[in-house]
């Protein structure tokens, strides 16, 4: 039997025409549209994301991804030469100091300085480079004794990505660009399924008697880029670092036993489910890396629903989406939602795959 999927990465590749990108959200974060695909009845419907409600049930478990995108973009010039600079936060080494990707011309040396600009106009701190590293990141001291998030706070801008606005941040993305239970400073870019909850619509998913779980997975900024391998099984994944606490296993286990399903909301939630899950349908405690790359072949161990945006051809979110609901649903859903001019990508509409 031949199997209902394809490997070759050109099967992934689509074409979207570049008004269907969104590039601002909906005044209304559960006003986007929901494209509903239920794999049993290989249907697809079309509703709200505020109908979310009448697909759960009682005994079910919602799980969300609770990291907190931090604005982990620099702008800035260097101070010997007075050429634009931009960089992009990356992390912390062991030594506190700053893991970074930075591009402006010229080749900084070590011990130059980098001034930074803030997004309000005046001058930020300023970074010293310490060191370029193999792998192509720089190392950079911040002159200041301030923790980094309070830094990033000051002179950091939103790493909005470049089919929005060609990456341009404006004041309103710092709300707009973040779900309204982020409280895990971490990702570099948003777990956008989540953007679409508001505070009234989680709170009727309680009441409903839905449990409504968090987890953590930081977005990486390997999360969105194209696939460059010319095969599947040539790509290495992005280490991306996730946490599931004792508590949201047992509750999903829980959950789980009594017959109830676990809802994913977005990508990034579903593999943190599925780095902790064993193959036995258990799920325990897990925090550290997690480099998992789904494809087609694999076994979904934990998720019974994804609740999903549309996203980038060549992507490895994508063959997540085409591996959990069917290569040929999939296709179709995306084929329809291009027909019906659903909204594409981080500020566009959703898919619920039942």
């Amino acid at each position: 039997m031949k199997p209902d999927f394809e490997s070759d990465l050109a099967a992934y590749d689509f074409e979207l025409p570049e008004e269907l990108i969104a590039q601002m959200p909906l005044e209304c974060r559960d006003e986007a549209r929901l494209m509903v695909v239920n794999r049993g009845k290989q249907s697809i419907d079309h509703c709200k994301v505020r109908d979310i409600l009448q697909f759960l049930r009682p005994e079910d478990c919602l799980v969300l991804n609770d990291t907190k995108v931090i604005p982990a973009r620099l702008i800035g010039h260097r101070v010997k030469t007075g050429g634009h600079w931009e960089g992009l936060f990356l992390g912390l080494n062991e030594s506190a100091d700053w893991k970074i990707l930075c591009k402006t011309g010229g080749k900084p040396k070590q011990g130059e300085r980098i001034q930074l600009q803030t997004p309000e106009g005046p001058p930020g701190i300023l970074l010293e480079i310490v060191a370029k590293k193999e792998d192509g990141h720089w190392i950079v001291k911040p002159l200041t004794e301030d923790h980094v998030y309070a830094v990033l706070d000051r002179v950091g801008w939103i790493p909005i990505p470049p089919y929005i606005r060609s990456g341009r941040m404006i004041p309103a993305d710092r709300e707009n660009y973040q779900t309204v239970y982020a409280v895990q400073p971490g990702s570099v870019a948003a777990p956008t399924a989540g953007l679409h909850f508001t505070p009234e619509l989680l709170e009727t998913i309680r009441k409903s008697g839905t449990d409504v779980v968090p987890v953590t997975l930081h977005v990486g900024i390997g999360t969105f880029r194209p696939i460059s391998a010319n095969r599947l099984e040539d790509h290495v994944m992005h280490a991306e670092w996730g946490h599931l606490g004792s508590d949201a296993a047992r509750r999903i286990l829980t959950r789980r036993q009594a017959g109830g399903r676990i809802m994913a909301v977005g990508t990034t939630s579903g593999r943190v489910l599925e780095s902790a899950a064993s193959e036995k349908g258990k799920i325990a405690a897990f925090s550290g890396e997690t480099e998992l790359f789904i494809k087609p072949g694999y076994h979904f161990k934990m998720i019974d629903m994804l609740m999903t945006n549309f996203h980038l051809p060549l992507s490895t979110l994508l063959i997540l989406v085409r591996t959990f609901g069917g290569d040929g649903l999939m296709k179709r859903a995306y084929d329809e939602a291009v027909r019906e001019k659903y909204r594409f990508f981080s500020y566009g509409d959703a898919m619920l795959i039942l």
